[in-house]
């Protein structure tokens, strides 16, 4: 069976970073899909509803669910716009789906943002996106607070999945 590993939150909350490091950490034969890497890189579409990129990303984790052991999808994900693919993956009968939300206030992912060294957007645009608590409303999504450390954010997916 398929571990599904979906991290979501908003931009400059950590959820790239994490998912690199989670799937370092896996080892070889996990994918790792990135939201901003098919919706801007592949088809270059704005994140509106019924994207283009929804489907391919739909079809991509699928791809993935069908040939590895974990498949890690990461992005903003907004509920709004990605929620019927969100459930349409988790709810599979042959995956085990595991979703983390990255609840952190405004002034929380600014501050983590500035930590990066190459940003292509500013503190304005941040704001512009911001959704606070944007959260599945589903019972097995699990929240990660300010509080946490990387480490220890990788630590309790870990402990999750294996």
């Amino acid at each position: 069976m398929t571990k599904l590993i979906i991290i979501r939150g908003n931009s400059g909350s950590g959820k790239t970073t994490i998912a690199q490091k989670l799937q370092h950490t896996l080892g070889t034969g996990v994918m790792l899909v990135g939201q901003d890497d098919i919706r801007r890189n592949v088809l270059n579409v704005p994140d509106h509803p019924h994207n283009l990129a929804i489907r391919l990303i739909e079809d991509i984790v699928n791809y993935g669910i069908a040939h590895c052991d974990y498949v890690i999808l990461e992005g903003i994900l907004n509920r709004g716009k990605y929620g019927s693919m969100i459930a349409r993956l988790m709810n599979q009968s042959h995956v085990e789906a595991y979703a983390y939300y990255f609840k952190l206030s405004f002034h929380e992912t600014v501050r983590r943002h500035h930590l990066k060294e190459d940003t292509d957007f500013d503190e304005a645009a941040m704001a512009s996106w911001f959704v606070e608590n944007d959260i599945l409303n589903d019972k097995n999504e699990m929240y990660l607070d300010e509080t946490m450390s990387e480490h220890e954010i990788i630590r309790k997916i870990l402990e999750d999945i294996i």
